[in-house]
């Protein structure tokens, strides 16, 4: 078992990541004193998968749990199901001390932590991340949101978790293509803070794929960690610092949005705008066409999509325009300068933009 501590002040927490945790995790979770009614926040999928086991150690530990279930979809992200959840919890919340669980994946732990926000004006809330993106990536730094049909994660705060609970052993349930898409955002990692990361990938990713315990340990603790620093040291985004995390994330988000958030789950929409930013990045002098290819042939290799299809470029231009990043009408992208090198670029014109989504309706490149 491993500890990383978020160092925020009176908003710090550890992330705790190891193997078979679900089975402590009333233990750990009652040492917090954050309450004795666990309200937890799932999917069916989930909680057939990993109910039980959480269940019994909270209740073991001497915690009530109540579930909550809530459709296996990008789509449960809204205002309406928000406020279903709240409904429900309010109910149930009578002469007692609740505390939300989030356990799943990203769309879970976003409106999980969304609704721990605002209810009451806040109650304590705990991350259990089951997929390898939540894991190493939307667990961690206290951003949750709702999405709106104008775009992805427009309604939100900034809310911290009092534990995030990384149970290694919840992967062995996923799917390859959950897989690839946590490798998505681990490769992000690399490119914009850690060259030896990017090399681990790009030696193990087999390996990683077939979710070997010691490079998934070492992944997920290393990626962990990343995301952690960067947040002590600008926790609402208001320096620049955490911006960098959102690398490929401008486009992507706008091709999950021209999608219906159903043609393209968030790391492949992720890998989809990293291959845009990096087009980019190259038009504008900052890399040059090898680095292009090598973070290009590790994407392929990662087995994620290398082009936008049965999408309309036309709709994913106009939900770019409804990105949050944008600042006084300006886009702002993160390009590379090179490995470990992140920039952030505003107003790129409009052109470069189109011509880098075009180049991925262009047939597969090969290397």
């Amino acid at each position: 078992m491993k500890i990383i501590r978020a160092n925020l002040g009176e908003r710090s927490y550890d992330i705790i990541i190891g193997r078979n945790l679900l089975n402590s995790a009333g233990k750990i979770i009652r040492k917090l004193n954050i309450g004795k009614d666990a309200f937890i926040i799932t999917n069916t999928l989930i909680k057939n998968k990993h109910g039980q086991r959480i269940s019994n150690s909270l209740k073991k530990a001497g915690l009530s749990v109540k579930f909550r279930l809530v459709p296996d979809t990008e789509k449960s992200k809204s205002i309406k199901v928000a406020f279903a959840i709240i409904r429900d919890i309010s109910r149930y919340d009578r002469k007692r001390r609740i505390f939300i669980i989030a356990l799943g994946g990203g769309v879970i732990g976003d409106i999980a932590g969304f609704v721990a926000s605002i209810y009451k004006r806040g109650v304590p809330y705990v991350q259990v991340p089951t997929t390898l993106l939540a894991q190493i990536d939307s667990s961690i730094g206290g951003k949750t949101a709702v999405d709106l049909m104008q775009g992805k994660n427009l309604v939100g705060a900034f809310y911290q978790p009092r534990l995030i609970l990384t149970d290694l052993s919840t992967l062995e349930s996923l799917s390859p293509r959950q897989i690839r898409a946590g490798l998505s955002e681990a490769i992000k990692y690399g490119i914009i803070k850690d060259e030896a990361l990017f090399k681990f990938i790009e030696k193990n990713y087999s390996e990683i794929l077939k979710l070997n315990n010691k490079k998934m340990e070492f992944l997920v603790y290393r990626c962990s960690n990343i995301k952690a620093k960067i947040i002590e040291r600008d926790e609402k985004e208001e320096k620049g610092i955490r911006t960098i995390l959102n690398f490929g994330h401008t486009l992507g988000h706008a091709i999950e949005a021209a999608s219906g958030f159903e043609r393209c789950n968030h790391g492949e929409a992720v890998a989809l705008g990293m291959l845009a930013a990096i087009d980019i990045s190259k038009k504008k002098g900052l890399i040059a066409e090898g680095l292009y290819n090598r973070i290009k042939n590790l994407i392929k290799s990662a087995g994620l999509p290398l082009q936008i299809k049965k999408i309309s470029i036309l709709k994913v231009l106009k939900a770019h325009y409804r990105d949050k990043k944008f600042i006084g009408g300006l886009n702002r992208f993160v390009l590379i300068k090179g490995i470990g090198k992140p920039v952030i670029v505003t107003n790129i014109k409009l052109e470069i933009i189109k011509a880098a989504l075009k180049k991925l309706k262009q047939p597969t490149e090969k290397f």
